[in-house]
């Protein structure tokens, strides 16, 4: 049996590589240069332990990959055998050489998974964007769900298109936001993600292309790459500007993609907040391509500052009901531990979910579609926004100003919704102060897992999720970080003994 299960080829590599060439790639003490090998050795140590390229993946041969980077091919060589030493790298002859993990390391994830409960204790986790339940409404809405279970309970518990009463409370609220909506244009799901991956197992074949923003929401992004979809990036404008139409109609119409992925309302990661004539437009371009635009709701709530303006629902340009479809959820406006999401959908789509909801997962728990449902039907659901924009208005305030003072070089616009904050790191390789950054107790994720084939490599997206004196010691553990990237001693043996996680 084959020792590899993937192959990585020389050009692919080579991209990925070429990513992180940013200021402090070559940096090493006393501004002596990195020699070539090792700065090779840790590029591709570092695409390992990201998850870019996987585990047991092979490698180009030395001659392929000094080809790529018109490089020697003793340096790629010397670049291997250090891989080795590390436990990066094992080759067999006959077989080539493949990637791996050092004993005792854990696998790298190419997702944004939450830090283990266990290691809560010892590191700040600023990877995933959630944050803690907006009590006493958990308790009162699983209260209310408790007291609504018997009416269900002698069913068989399948409700594939979602519970009726859910159904119907998530279409009054799109009709009293403008958009009138029945019950039967909506499938609730487990999660956004479970919405999104019902629509792309529906409208799109392994191999077929869907356009998606440049940066965009990683784990949606690792779902289409799972499912054998072809990514193309459309770039997003500099700030909170948002999106580039005129790019966006060109991709659309020389690219063919057979749909497309928007974050309209406080993009995941920059915080962006597409305006009513950018949503017009859009909506426009993927009508007149005759593809399906699915805007990405999970954000929509989530408003921080006052006199921000609510622009409509992507969906109200949409009017005849063939072009958009909507993804919700409860993730990120309630807490991510409920796992409701939802679809909305012309009828005649909504049916065609639901049917291939057979091989899938056949449906949502009850229970916690009991929950939503009484949150939406009881003005539980304002009370605890009211409690989510509040304290994730006091965690961005305070994770602004104690990243203002602790690393000053660093550029970002301040959004005025949503959870998350992109930073561009001064130059450095976000993906170096990432790993850095873990060792030194925090944990963020780097750039390029928002990105496709390596971009971003300069930023780090930090989430609104720590307040106070947490906030302060994350900026201080990631200028630490930074400190040790610029000057090339980022290696285990020099860090402070007492930042070890």
């Amino acid at each position: 049996m084959s020792p590899w299960t993937s192959a990585v080829g020389a050009p692919q590599l080579a991209r990925l590589l070429s990513s992180q060439h940013t200021r402090e790639a070559t940096a090493a003490p006393a501004g002596r240069r990195l020699p070539a090998y090792r700065a090779l050795a840790d590029g591709v140590r570092l695409l390992v332990l990201e998850g870019r390229v996987p585990v047991a993946a092979r490698l180009p041969a030395e001659r392929e990959l000094a080809a790529a980077l018109k490089v020697s091919r003793t340096t790629v060589a010397a670049a291997y055998e250090a891989l080795r030493g590390e436990g990066f790298l094992e080759s067999r002859r006959g077989a080539g050489s493949w990637t791996a993990v050092p004993a005792g390391r854990p696998l790298p994830g190419r997702g944004l998974d939450p830090l283990p409960p266990e290691a809560a204790g010892s590191i700040i986790d600023l990877g995933c964007a959630a944050l803690p339940a907006p009590e006493p409404w958990l308790t009162r809405a699983f209260t209310g769900a408790l007291e609504e279970v018997p009416l269900y309970a002698h069913t068989h518990g399948d409700y594939p298109a979602g519970l009726p009463a859910l159904r119907e409370a998530l279409a009054d609220r799109y009709t009293a936001r403008g958009i009138p909506t029945m019950p039967e244009q909506i499938m609730v799901t487990t999660g956004a993600m479970g919405a999104v991956a019902a629509t792309c197992r529906l409208f799109v074949r392994p191999g077929e292309r869907v356009a998606v923003e440049s940066p965009s929401y990683a784990n949606v992004l690792q779902l289409m790459r799972e499912a054998g979809v072809r990514l193309v990036p459309i770039g997003m404008a500099d700030g909170l500007a948002g999106w580039d139409l005129h790019a966006w109609r060109q991709v659309l119409r020389d690219a063919a993609p057979r749909m497309a992925y928007v974050i309209a309302d406080f993009h995941n990661p920059t915080g962006a907040l597409a305006d009513e004539e950018q949503r017009r437009q859009l909506v426009d371009a993927a009508r007149a391509a005759g593809i399906v635009l699915v805007a990405d709701e999970t954000m929509s709530e989530l408003t921080l500052d006052p006199g921000t303006p609510r622009p409509r629902p992507v969906s109200a340009f949409d009017p005849a009901g063939s072009t958009v479809v909507t993804v919700g959820s409860a993730s990120k406006s309630f807490w991510a531990g409920l796992r409701i999401g939802w679809v909305r959908a012309a009828p005649d789509v909504i049916r065609s979910l639901v049917a291939a909801r057979a091989y899938a997962d056949l449906g949502t728990p009850v229970m916690e579609q009991l929950a939503v449902a009484w949150l939406l039907n009881t003005g539980g659901w304002e009370g605890a926004l009211e409690l989510r924009r509040a304290e994730a208005r006091q965690n961005r305030d305070a994770l602004v100003d104690a990243v203002r003072r602790h690393l000053p070089d660093w550029e970002f616009t301040v959004p005025h919704g949503g959870l998350t904050l992109w930073a561009r790191t001064g130059g450095l390789s976000g993906s170096r102060i990432a790993e850095v950054g873990e060792r030194l107790g925090v944990r963020v994720p780097s750039g390029p897992r928002f990105g496709v084939d390596g971009a971003f490599e300069g930023y780090v997206r930090l989430p609104f999720t720590v307040n106070g004196p947490v906030a302060e010691e994350a900026a201080s553990r990631l200028a630490a970080a930074s400190r040790l990237v610029r000057t090339g001693a980022a290696a285990e043996a020099d860090l402070p003994r007492s930042y070890v996680a």
